[in-house]
């Protein structure tokens, strides 16, 4: 069951409510027994992190890079420059 925070818009009194879905708003406040008391709208409180969702959701700064960008930098390296040339090199004449 989600936790929904309430405050009364004439005393100020707030309050956190666990509540079903399905239960209809809360409108009488508990402290003034106005009919002012009113939902409120709050962060979530999670977060979904991790290499199995898209790259663009969550990102932070220039610091953090996908999984999937960074595995393709890595394979696009010239992998040539570290392979041993194919042909033996020719001997150094000596004088």
């Amino acid at each position: 069951m989600p936790i929904y925070a309430y405050k009364c818009e004439s005393c100020g009194f707030a309050k956190d409510v666990l509540q079903k879905i399905s239960d209809a708003p809360l409108e009488q406040c508990p402290s003034c027994s106005q009919p002012t008391f009113k939902k409120q709208l709050t962060a979530a409180g999670f977060q979904l992190k991790g290499s199995g969702w898209y790259a663009t959701d969550f990102k932070g700064g220039a610091t953090s890079t996908p999984a999937t960008a960074t595995a393709t930098e890595g394979a696009a390296a010239s992998p040539k420059a570290d392979a041993a040339p194919s042909t033996p090199a020719a001997p150094a004449a000596s004088t």
